[in-house]
């Protein structure tokens, strides 16, 4: 499968040939396959995996899990080889190796309600000729009489930040199976403790 479930640890530094590089540790599993989709029974292929344990399920989580465990988050992954995987079948850290290019998908840290100057990087206005408070201000909006409104998705003040972002190659710089953590250069999306989708690109 192309895909794992992961927490994001942190990020360190390793010295490589005398260079500094800034990696992303993460726990990438163990995830186990709770179901398998095929074409015949649900119109499409797709294998979903299970991640972290969970404190509490409902009835209907459990007789969905069954005996496989008590997973807290799950995701589907579509896929062409549904026939490779089974039920209650464990996937790790293994499937990488060093040299591999991934995408990682996770939610980015929540900035709350920003600004115009926060939120895309505005100028701002001028801080001469009698501006007192209008430094950070977005300034007029209107579009005249023609169309006579505002567009949807003008760029203004508001929430930033708690989306789905996806930062795509990046290099995974060393695998540690026993401990299912892996190493990658740069950085992912989130804070500490994030759930993060790796794929292979």
């Amino acid at each position: 499968m192309a895909g794992i479930l992961g927490k994001k640890i942190g990020m360190t530094q390793l010295y490589r040939e005398n260079l500094e590089i800034a990696v992303t540790a993460i726990e990438a599993g163990p995830c186990c396959v709770t179901q398998v989709k095929t074409v015949e029974k649900d119109k499409y292929n797709a294998v979903q995996i299970g991640f972290g344990e969970a404190k509490k399920l409902g009835k209907a989580e459990k007789g969905h899990l069954k005996e496989n465990g008590n997973y807290r988050y799950l995701r589907e992954l579509r896929t062409e080889n549904v026939k490779d995987y089974q039920v209650g079948q464990k996937i790790d850290a293994g499937m990488f190796k060093a040299g591999d290019i991934v995408q990682v998908e996770g939610i980015s840290k929540g900035k709350g309600f920003a600004g115009g100057v926060k939120r895309y990087h505005f100028k701002g206005g001028p801080k001469t000729h009698g501006q007192s408070d209008r430094h950070r201000a977005p300034g007029s909006i209107g579009s005249t009489t023609t169309p006579g409104r505002v567009f949807k998705g003008l760029r203004m003040a508001g929430h930033m930040g708690a989306r789905k972002v996806t930062t795509r190659n990046l290099v995974v710089v060393e695998v540690d199976t026993a401990k299912n953590v892996l190493l990658l250069k740069g950085a992912v999306p989130g804070a500490k403790g994030g759930i993060l989708l790796i794929e292979k690109a």
